[in-house]
């Protein structure tokens, strides 16, 4: 019992260290692209994108992080961008909903690809089916009335 807790422990923070070594240095880089301001070109080159879906534009970095690096390691990304653009509950959800079918497409193709699975069927039945889903969610969620402060 105590060296299957060790070992449970053990392999947690060897998980952690492994998260931190990855997202530690992409944070740091998505703020030097903030400070530059790339990433403000980035939300507007996605903005008609995530509008589509009724999205803020401020919605396109965190999502097309997600497709990309998996919701793992962009959990951290899309929790800061979220807590800085102040990205309303509507936003995180069809953000959320969107990379439940779509998220580290890359690398996940690359895996299915090299075991025989077609790379554009793959790629592009999943990005249909985040979009199709993504698209109803949207007109199904409605943005929350602002609160009154009295």
């Amino acid at each position: 019992m105590l060296d299957a807790l060790k070992e449970a422990t053990v392999g947690s923070m060897q998980s952690v260290k492994q998260i931190a070594i990855i997202v530690i240095p992409i944070m740091v880089v998505m703020e030097i692209l903030k400070d530059v301001e790339l990433l403000d070109r980035i939300a507007d080159l996605f903005s008609p994108v995530v509008r589509i879906f009724g999205m803020r534009k401020e919605s396109a970095f965190p999502l097309v992080i997600g497709i990309i690096i998996g919701l793992s390691y962009g959990a951290g990304i899309i929790f800061k961008a979220a807590k800085e653009n102040k990205l309303s509950k509507k936003d995180l959800y069809l953000i959320t909903y969107f990379l439940v079918a779509a998220h580290a497409v890359f690398e996940d193709t690359a895996i299915f690809a090299a075991l025989g699975v077609s790379a554009v069927l793959l790629l592009s039945t999943r990005l249909a089916v985040a979009a199709m889903f993504t698209f109803l969610a949207s007109k199904v969620i409605k943005e929350p009335e602002k609160e009154v402060n009295l």
